[in-house]
């Protein structure tokens, strides 16, 4: 890898740790600070089952965030552009 390249998996590591964590933090503290659970429509798209007689797959990804999360993820990308 070249001088200052980074690894884009770590970004997506740090983000899944962030978002997490700052969930986790709004659940704790979101009684004391009700603006950390203001939360916002669902990004992504509901599992669908598609039957292919032999197998069936179900895909489907929904990213639920509060503001919290945001703040996680925000977080987490402070940490990956100073690593």
């Amino acid at each position: 890898m070249a001088r200052g390249a980074k690894n884009p998996w770590i970004l997506v590591i740090l983000l899944i740790i962030g978002g997490l964590f700052g969930t986790l933090l709004g659940q704790a503290f979101g009684d004391f600070l009700p603006i950390l659970k203001t939360s916002f429509p669902p990004i992504g798209f509901e599992p669908t089952t598609i039957n292919l007689a032999v197998i069936n797959v179900t895909i489907g990804i929904l990213i639920k965030v509060n503001l919290a999360s945001i703040i996680g993820f925000l977080l987490a990308l402070f940490i990956y552009f100073r690593l």
